[in-house]
């Protein structure tokens, strides 16, 4: 510490020994413009009586207006007028000075006038001078060779990006493109704005350029996405800079370039969180998230760590991914306590110790069996146990510990559901719902969302892997879709939601998420494989047909329901007509308690219980099967 305040004050007393230096030169250099360079003794005389005054009242001055708390590295306009106040200043009280000591004797009135104008240009082009060195603006080296690129947008983050690479050897902006037909011929920092969006393909040819930056972190998915797509026509590498949401939050830097991902292309707009009421909800609280391994789970542990739990409690099966969080939490939050809880949903006895030891009093139960074509035939009774039967377990654990809020993460594949997998988390979400008719203790909230993109099971993983391989890449059918939502933004507004019915008058209502338009899943494919640096005669896509369980089409809400505005313009509620009552959940009861079922008698109870639920029909592979090179 001590080293670096010697090193700060070295650097000051030099910037400070500069500018009276530039005092100095600044009144001799009046004088001598008024005397038309006479160097008589004379002259040098008064320059000596007068000087010492002048370097006093200056000294004073800059000090006043806090010259030296700025860095030179990045002098700008209000560094300038820092300048202009201290030496408007001083050039006031000067000839005031003078008058009282020397009564102002063979002082010609021209030098208190030219010694302001000539100190500011002497102090303000040296800073400038420095940044500009600094930046690469006198002299680059990256000028003389590099990488040359192109630059998507001529706004204040490409300007930023420019800035950023001047002075690096391995980018060199050879021009701008930007859609604004007014900046079209303008420079920018002496680099111009060669065209439009739409000439990218005849810029780069011109200019030998095969990598383009974007440089447009507010502008819409749709817009990266056409972006993306003229680049890869025209043969071109896509980089891109941060998100205006990581830039704005300091966590980046305008110059930490990297390739496009698929998230960029399908991002959305950001969410506004209610953070003070989340933090008074969560805050000082035991939170317990089943799951917690898995990628819905694990993003609900980190988001909620934001908020100052007393402890978060991660339950789950798997070692591994356990093992994976806890390891995570040690170095990114050290100060917050957590426990690492391995154990089975389906386990009544090891909820009761934990709920018992740790005394949670907000649930967030993730644990869930996803996979649809896995859980559809010979897995379909372990999928109906884990995902009903723990849902029931976890649920009666929270109301006996007197739990406050219980928080079911559900699916859309819930809604009017084809598989066994959706309809298991429909059975689940009715069971909360008839749970909340015995008690007003604990609230129960379930959200249904999509499809997030990076999840285990997620088709991008898969994508990736096939691409990585050199191909085919398989989609089921070319006109299948899903809604897709990146999983920071789900877990937002699952958290969102879990705050809106922590101040309900009763729990039990199913949240839905605005997941945005949907998405064909050959459109992903087709993205991916051009995102890699390939084209679709490089990696061919190839239709294999829907998969045991799998439906064309997602449906966010059931066609009996309505829904009802939030307080959330991304969240709504979905009213179903009827919760089930005691009865049925006693049937229900008696019916898990089977140790083994088969597929069928499975299915049978499903549609016994889940009078939306019908199994999807199996639609073979569409012609033509697969998109080859021509």
């Amino acid at each position: 510490m001590t080293s670096v305040k010697f090193h700060l004050s070295l650097r000051t007393l030099a910037v400070a020994l500069f500018d009276l230096a530039a005092v100095a030169l600044a009144w001799g250099a009046a004088f001598l413009l008024r005397f038309n360079f006479d160097t008589a003794a004379a002259v040098w005389h008064i320059i000596g009586i007068t000087l010492p005054w002048v370097l006093i009242v200056h000294a004073a001055s800059f000090y006043y207006f806090g010259l030296y708390r700025g860095l030179w590295r990045f002098a700008s306009l209000p560094d300038l007028r820092r300048i202009l106040l201290a030496v408007g200043l001083a050039a006031l009280i000067v000839p005031l000075l003078l008058f009282l000591v020397l009564r102002l004797v063979d002082v010609p009135r021209s030098v208190p006038i030219l010694h302001p104008l000539f100190l500011v240009m002497i102090m303000g082009g040296a800073r400038f001078a420095y940044r500009s060195w600094k930046d690469g603006h006198l002299l680059s080296f990256g000028d003389l060779g590099g990488e040359p690129v192109l630059v998507l947008g001529a706004g204040s983050a490409g300007e930023q990006l420019l800035r950023a690479l001047a002075g690096t050897q391995q980018w060199r902006v050879v021009g701008f493109l930007d859609d604004d037909k007014e900046k079209v011929g303008r420079l920018v920092h002496d680099v111009p704005v060669l065209g439009t969006l739409a000439d990218i393909a005849r810029v780069a040819e011109r200019h030998g350029v095969r990598q383009v930056i974007i440089a447009m972190p507010q502008v819409s998915a749709s817009v990266r996405r056409h972006v993306t797509e003229l680049a890869a026509q025209a043969g071109l590498t896509v980089l891109t800079v941060p998100t205006m949401d990581d830039l704005l939050s300091g966590r980046v830097s305008v110059s930490q370039i990297r390739r496009v991902e698929l998230e960029d292309l399908l991002g959305r707009d950001s969410i506004a969180l209610d953070t003070d009421g989340l933090a008074q909800w969560l805050g000082g609280c035991v939170v317990l998230i089943t799951g917690a391994g898995g990628s819905i789970g694990a993003e609900l542990c980190r988001q909620i760590a934001r908020f100052n739990p007393t402890r978060l409690v991660f339950f789950d099966q798997s070692e591994y991914t356990l093992y994976r969080i806890t390891q995570e939490f040690s170095s990114r939050f050290p100060q917050l306590a957590v426990a690492g809880v391995i154990g089975d949903v389906k386990d009544t006895e090891r909820l009761a110790a934990v709920f018992a030891e740790h005394r949670p009093q907000v649930v967030f139960h993730a644990a869930a069996y996803k996979h649809v074509p896995l859980m559809e035939n010979h897995n379909a009774w372990e999928a109906v146990k884990n995902n009903v039967l723990g849902t029931l377990n976890v649920a009666r654990a929270a109301i006996a510990h007197d739990v406050r809020e219980f928080v079911l993460i559900s699916t859309d594949k819930a809604v009017n559901p084809a598989n066994v997998m959706g309809a298991s988390k429909r059975l689940a979400e009715l069971a909360c719902q008839c749970l909340q008719q015995t008690t007003s203790a604990t609230r129960f909230v379930m959200v249904r969302f999509g499809n997030v993109l990076g999840s285990s099971g997620s088709v991008i993983p898969h994508f990736r892997a096939q691409i990585a391989q050199g191909g085919p890449v398989t989609v089921t059918h070319p006109e299948i879709i899903r809604y897709f939502m990146l999983i920071p933004e789900a877990v937002q507004l699952v958290l969102q939601a879990g705050l809106i019915a922590s101040h309900a008058d009763t729990g039990g209502q199913i949240f839905v998420l605005d997941m945005g338009g949907p998405v064909k899943i050959v459109d992903l494919a087709r993205d991916m494989i051009r995102l890699s640096g390939f084209t679709e005669n490089d990696i061919h896509i190839e239709f294999t047909g829907l998969r045991p369980g799998e439906k064309l089409f997602e449906e966010l809400l059931a066609n009996d329901e309505v829904t009802l505005p939030t307080p959330h313009p991304k969240l709504r509620i979905a009213k179903p007509d009827s919760a089930p009552n005691g009865a049925w959940l006693t049937d229900l009861d008696t019916w898990l308690a089977a140790p083994l079922r088969t597929e069928t008698e499975t299915k049978a109870g499903l549609k016994a219980r889940v009078a939306e639920y019908r199994e999807a029909v199996t639609i073979e592979k569409e012609t033509p099967e697969k998109k080859k090179p021509d």
